[in-house]
């Protein structure tokens, strides 16, 4: 999940919260929207692997 915070830059987050915060846990942040969802198919091919 890719959130533009105020201070503009992308931020992702995992998709499940995690079970001890109630958070869902911050992946990465990056100045354009599509670094964030590069890394986020990186993310998904790893989990995957």
């Amino acid at each position: 999940m890719i959130r533009k915070p105020k201070s503009g830059e992308f931020r992702l987050y995992s998709r499940k919260k995690d079970p001890d915060t109630g958070k869902r846990r911050n992946l990465g942040t990056f100045d354009t929207r599509a670094a964030a969802e590069k890394h986020e198919r990186e993310v998904q091919c790893f989990k995957r692997h």
